[in-house]
């Protein structure tokens, strides 16, 4: 069944007229203007070197209600998307949790937060709409189950450092594949399965074998799945009630393609029948993107800095094709940003293990957390969304503690050694008002900020001046300390390739990693559809070195701030080289 919309003008949420019509439309299910009421989303707007901070995940459950994840509100609304004209339900996150996807099994509510967090709906004490949520102690941290849904769009334990700098996890772009994780599944309409993907076609074809869970017997299904160019990530979705099997994945483009991210449905069978195509393109990032209901809908999580749209995607039927030819729409900064060489300017000779123990030292430092760097309470409030405060969210309550990772600081730069320095003098650590004036009186990095700092620079570049020292290169031949960039809204520096080709990286993020410098994985076709740019930094373009050991050690660099941040408010001016 598929969906056409009628949306009441002015109104936050968009009706719907169900119909039995083929057509490859999507429709939007319902909509969440900005703001923190009941018929709301919370969205912090963009700003310069960030992106849209809104919602995180969308999932659904059994009965075919969808959640979404308001994190910026600090809650999760639960709405049914074939009724959304009725009242949605409320639920309010424990205080001190911040998570980033979510995902709902039977009566659990689970949530990601660096590890798996159950929480259920406490007694209702009124009769509002609004009810508050527990976390309860279950075995799901441990649940093969809960760990593949959560390893679906990129929520899974990053590599440690030994890992990463061994030299036989250095290649990116290995020749041989290496074996993807079995997937546990827990379809609504099969009930347990294990799901193995097996790559074929030097990369752009997929042999899917699905088990049941019960043993080791023949699979119920082998699916294949062959795109243009090369598979991304390859993701086993749902068994809806009536057999269809649902994939997510992605293709990689070669260095002039469009990436593109689609589910494809299978018969009962294992033949394909057709995709739901992912309108990714310049779409801010979020975590859980996509999810499969029981009835088999596929529902998409679009945020925009006015609005975040549920939208249910069109199927387009693909009877007997043999290549998914799936093309996204270009999200390419404008080509003369990258025809503009700048001077380079390292502190001294750089190599790629320089750049990820650089990095792993930002992610990994560790220290108390004093009252000067802590700061007042009630914190300063930030413009452009109410109740959102000065502090980095992972410092909330933490006064007087330990805590694990450099702060954000919208506008900041300086050294680890700088940094630390600076919080042990009083300076307040962190600043996630990306939408006043940068501070004086905070220490930290943004992302590109933090990116400088692991490249080695003398000089702090911008996300839009990243281009004049860096050459794109092509998506699969990223290396470790090669950088995803989106000029004027973010920068990842890159890590590896997981074995399941998704992207691990590090980045500094207000919400993506709670205001501080964190590992995180995406699936990269997503990241490219987005707009995100794989660059490599001049200075590294020749090294070809393999790191045998893995130490977190701080350079010696005192980076100088290359062009000045703006003084007045909502204001910045980007670096252009010495």
């Amino acid at each position: 069944m598929l969906l056409r919309s009628k949306c009441i003008v002015g109104a936050a949420i968009c009706l719907l007229a169900w119909s039995g019509a083929a057509a490859a439309q999507n429709v939007v299910v319902k909509s969440f203007a900005a703001g923190s009421g009941e018929n709301n989303a919370g969205i912090v707007d963009a700003s310069e070197d960030t992106e849209i901070d809104g919602p995180q995940a969308l999932t659904s459950d059994e009965n075919g209600a969808l959640y979404l994840l308001d994190q910026v509100n600090s809650r999760i609304v639960r709405f049914d998307p074939k009724r959304p004209a009725d009242e949605s339900t409320i639920l309010r996150l424990p205080g001190d949790l911040r998570p980033s996807d979510l995902i709902v099994r039977n009566s659990d509510i689970l949530v990601w937060d660096g590890s798996v967090r159950s929480l259920r709906a406490a007694p209702r004490q009124d009769n509002t709409s609004t009810r508050g949520l527990e976390e309860v102690s279950t075995r799901a941290a441990d649940d093969q189950t809960v760990l593949s849904a959560f390893a679906q769009m990129g929520s899974q334990r990053p590599a440690s450092a030994t890992e990463l700098l061994d030299a036989n996890t250095r290649a990116a772009a290995a020749k041989q594949p290496r074996r993807r994780a079995r997937q546990h599944v827990a379809s609504r309409g099969a009930g347990s399965v294990f799901v193995d993907v097996i790559p074929e076609d030097r990369g752009s074809g997929a042999r899917i074998e699905v088990r049941r869970e019960s043993g080791d017997s023949p699979p119920m299904s082998q699916l294949r799945l062959k795109v243009r160019d090369q598979l991304g990530a390859v993701e086993f979705l749902e068994i809806d009630h009536g057999g269809h099997m649902y994939v997510f994945a992605e293709n990689l483009p070669s260095a002039s393609g469009n990436a593109a991210a689609f589910v494809a449905r299978f018969s009962s069978s294992g033949t394909l029948e057709g995709v739901y195509e992912l309108p990714l393109s310049n779409v801010p990032l979020s975590r859980r993107f996509v999810t499969v209901s029981g009835d088999g809908e596929v529902y998409f999580l679009r945020t925009e800095n006015k609005a975040v749209e549920v939208l249910g995607v069109g199927f387009r039927a693909m009877p007997n094709a043999k290549v998914i030819d799936v093309r996204g729409q270009p999200a390419v900064p404008a080509a003369s940003k990258w025809s503009q060489p700048g001077p380079v300017t390292a502190v001294r000779p750089l190599t790629r293990q320089r750049v990820i123990e650089t990095a792993f030292a930002f992610e990994g430092v560790q220290w108390t957390v004093n009252a000067a760097a802590y700061g007042r309470d009630p914190d300063t409030a930030c413009s452009g969304f109410a109740g959102r405060v000065r502090r980095p969210g992972y410092l909330h309550g933490k006064l007087q503690q330990e805590v694990r990772g450099m702060p954000y600081c919208w506008g900041c730069h300086g050294s680890l050694d700088q940094i630390r320095s600076k919080i042990e003098r009083g300076v307040l650590a962190g600043n996630i008002c990306t939408h006043n004036a940068p501070r004086s009186d905070a220490t930290g990095v943004d992302c590109s900020a933090f990116v400088s700092a692991a490249w080695g620079l003398s000089s702090h570049f911008t996300t839009s001046a990243i281009p004049s020292i860096a050459s794109r290169i092509n998506p699969m031949d990223l290396r470790p300390g090669d950088a995803l960039d989106k000029p004027g809204s973010h920068v990842m520096l890159f890590l590896r390739f997981t074995g399941d080709r998704k992207a691990e990286v590090m980045e500094s993020s207000p919400g993506a990693c709670n205001g501080r410098v964190c590992h995180n994985v995406y699936p990269l076709a997503s990241l490219l559809a987005r707009g995100y740019m794989p660059v490599r930094f001049r200075a590294l373009a020749d090294d070809t070195s393999e790191p045998q050991v893995a130490t977190a050690q701080e350079p010696d660099a005192r980076p100088k701030t290359q062009g000045a941040h703006a003084k007045q408010a909502r204001t910045r001016r980007y670096a252009r080289g010495r």
